[in-house]
């Protein structure tokens, strides 16, 4: 059914277990026998993935969600603002939306760590219905020492910062967070985004922010620092996959993909020059041919 939900527009409506309203699109044949979910990013929503859409193959069943906190689905319930959180939600979403059939998992930053988080809550999910995985711009552990590329005394200073944000948006109650578009834009494009940006991807990033329920980003923010499941990735070792980063990523940076490289050795691994970390915008040609490339790799008889 239909109906109004969160803060703003409408959609398909899906209630967890806790009572949270969820918004959840889900496009393409229902009776196709892969499905390809796609798992945003902190402080972005569903919309991440629109440049995406139009490039990946017309017969492949697309399901992509809001967080809780985000986009248009309710703000995290206390206690709820977690990663643990979030896979949990994702296994309800996929039991509703998803309930048979092959599945493709893709995930953007905290998308991808989500995916980690259900490799290890959710294993037989993972083991039996899983056949092929996308981590795009994320990290497995040390987001703890996030410095956005800076060195020394700057470096140790951006921590600070990024900590101060976290516990500031943490204590706002408000439903959007309290930052001028003017003013949030330009500090978008300088941390997100690598060379050659266009206006269009940053407004579009900048909007998604600012419709994020503060409380519960600020508190995915403390999550996100304790994040840790490189031992979790073995659960997807086998299964094809592919590592995506920009060489100019400064929240997840390259270092911390060729951990997950290193776990799952099997998985292709692509370098994008003079990408930042929002690649479904800067790369959105380079991103849907790999996950085409992964859906025909995960749709072939037997793979599981």
């Amino acid at each position: 059914m239909t109906a109004t939900i969160g803060r703003r527009g409408t959609g398909r409506r899906f209630v967890t277990s806790d009572g949270t309203g969820l918004f959840v699109d889900t496009r393409g044949p229902e009776d196709a026998p892969l499905t390809l979910v796609l798992v945003h990013a902190w402080t972005q929503d569903h919309t991440e993935w629109d440049p995406i859409l139009p490039l990946l193959p017309p017969d492949v069943r697309v399901v992509r969600h809001d967080h809780r906190g985000h986009g248009v689905s309710d703000p995290a319930k206390p206690g709820t603002a977690t990663i643990a959180q979030l896979a949990d939600d994702l296994a309800e979403v996929i039991a509703d939306r998803v309930p048979q059939g092959r599945i493709v998992l893709a995930g953007h930053s905290l998308g991808g760590m989500t995916l980690m988080e259900l490799a290890d809550r959710h294993p037989d999910l993972v083991r039996e219905r899983v056949a092929g995985v996308a981590f795009i711009a994320t990290s497995c552990s040390n987001m703890d020492r996030l410095t956005l590329g800076l060195r020394g005394a700057a470096g140790r200073a951006a921590i600070r910062a990024d900590n101060r944000l976290a516990r500031m948006l943490s204590r706002y109650g408000k439903e959007s967070v309290p930052v001028p578009a003017v003013l949030a834009r330009p500090a978008t494009k300088w941390l997100a985004f690598g060379k050659k940006v266009r206006r269009a991807d940053v407004r579009a990033m900048t909007e998604q922010f600012l419709r994020a329920h503060p409380r519960s980003v600020g508190g995915f923010r403390d999550s996100i620092s304790q994040h840790d499941r490189r031992v979790a990735l073995a659960t997807l070792a086998g299964k094809p996959g592919v590592i995506l980063v920009g060489d100019r990523d400064r929240i997840t940076p390259v270092h911390h993909a060729r951990v997950i490289a290193q776990e799952l050795p099997g998985a292709e691994f692509v370098l994008f020059p003079g990408a930042g970390h929002e690649l479904t915008y800067e790369r959105r040609q380079g991103v849907a041919a790999r996950l085409r490339a992964l859906l025909a790799a995960a749709g072939a008889p037997g793979r599981v």
